[in-house]
Order: structure tokens, then sequence, then C-alpha cells
């Protein structure tokens, strides 16, 4: 940062910032070929989030293109898990606005899929009798349609659809990858993912990371956006890296040679 501007390594600036206005952040810079997807993933403008008289995030300006592939990075407190959960629509902003896909993430819940500390799971099903059940509120097709992408979400994640244990017997590795195969079973256009290399083995995690990968090369769409604090375990995920400090964004580097 100088001067109140933040600059690239390759000399471009991508955003700056005047004494006491909120910092505003595009992503990525308009030459590159994001800018030139169709939709606009997320846009938040001077979003704000108090819980009582503590400021969780502070006049937040954020707009992220589809297609991006952005890992956010912070200390606790920082503000990380909140961004998620204004962008999910799991929380409303106190002041601001915010929206994904053009509309309010309320109306968007079919295009955005979330993966958080709660797995979302039952610990009383087995990890395929959750997917089953999952694939059935979205409406995939008849039951056999259901088993057979729920199958394959498993074995993606490198799980056991024919394991018969039940996801309360699940180590805490296996329930995070079960949380992950249940996030990305409606093929999501939008994926927030809060800290999902926790309690990963080291052979898990660059499993995920596989994972993730995978799912960001489906479709240039796909839009992907997760908070960590392993930053060099998350390194393969970042084409932007957004650091939070205090409920601001304090810096933005992007990836030299991301699309």
């Amino acid at each position: 940062m100088r001067g109140g501007r933040a600059v690239l390594a390759n000399g471009r600036e991508l955003y700056s910032q005047r004494a006491n206005e909120p910092m505003s952040v595009a992503l990525p810079h308009e030459e590159t070929s994001l800018n030139r997807l169709p939709a606009m993933a997320v846009r938040l403008e001077r979003v704000s989030r108090l819980y009582g008289s503590f400021v969780a995030l502070r006049e937040v300006s954020l707009t992220l293109p589809a297609g991006a592939s952005v890992v956010l990075l912070g200390e606790n407190g920082a503000g990380k898990s909140t961004l998620l959960k204004v962008i999910a629509g799991l929380t409303v902003p106190s002041y601001g606005s915010v929206a994904v896909f053009g509309d309010a993430p309320q109306q968007q819940r079919g295009r955005i899929s979330v993966m958080s500390h709660a797995t979302m799971l039952y610990d009383e099903l087995t990890g395929m009798e959750n997917l089953v059940y999952f694939a059935g509120l979205n409406a995939m097709g008849e039951r056999a349609a259901q088993e057979h992408v729920a199958a394959e979400a498993l074995r993606a994640v490198g799980l056991d659809a024919a394991n018969p244990r039940r996801v309360g017997e699940y180590s805490q590795g296996m329930r995070q990858r079960a949380s992950l195969a249940r996030a990305l079973l409606a093929r999501p256009e939008l994926l927030l993912l809060d800290e999902p290399f926790s309690n990963l083995d080291v052979e898990s995690a660059h499993s995920m990371i596989d994972r993730l990968l995978a799912y960001v090369a489906e479709s240039a769409a796909n839009t992907l956006l997760l908070t960590t604090h392993q930053a060099a375990l998350a390194e393969p995920l970042a084409r932007t890296t957004i650091t939070m400090q205090a409920g601001s964004v304090a810096q933005v580097v992007e990836r030299a040679g991301a699309r």
C-alpha cells in the first residue's frame, strides 16, 4: 500500500482509497478476460454489519465477476465469516446493499451453496442417505437419479457411497468432505466456503483442493470464495487474494496470469 493505493507487482493499480472513504475493490482489472464474462456474481456497496457496538464489517464495497476464484485471509474477528454470511443471505447488512447475480441473495439461493463450520448434515443418516435426501430437496430427478448423483458426489471427495456408518460416527475430516459433497451436489454457480481445510490432514486437504479446482474448471462462470488461515495451502485456488482487517478490506492481490 503506497499513499492509499494498492499496486500489484506488475504495476497496475487495483484500487485506491482517499482518507475516510470506503475501500472499493474491483476484481479483476478491466483488461482481464474475467471482465468479459456476462454477469457479476457479487456486488457489495458500503456494507456494514454491527452486532451491538461491535462492527463486524465496516463499509465494504466489493465486486466479484462471475468466474472469480478468491481466497479471503485475515485474523479471527477480521470479518471473513460475516462477509460470507452477508453474501449468502444468511445475515442482513446493518447498512449498505448486497446483490448476488443482480438480485438479493435470498432470491438466488438456488444458485448459491455454503459450506460453513456446521456441516448441515444429519448425524443419524449415512453419507449416502444424507446426499440422496438433499438431491430430493433439489428436485434432481427420480430416486435412481438422486442416488446416482449422490454417489458421484461422495466419490468425488474420496468417500465410499456404500459406507454404512452414520455421519455422526465419521471422523472430523470425513464430515468435512461429506459437507463439501453436499455443497457441490446441486452444481452451484457461487460456492462459499468458511475454513474448509479445518481438521483435515494434508492428504485430505490436497484432495479437497483438487475437487475445488475441478469445480472452478467446470464452468467459466463458477465463482469460488473461501476463507482460510492456511494461505499457503489454498494458494492453488487463489487467483485473487483478499486480506481483511477489523472488518475492512486491507489488501487485494491478483495472481499474475490469472484469467
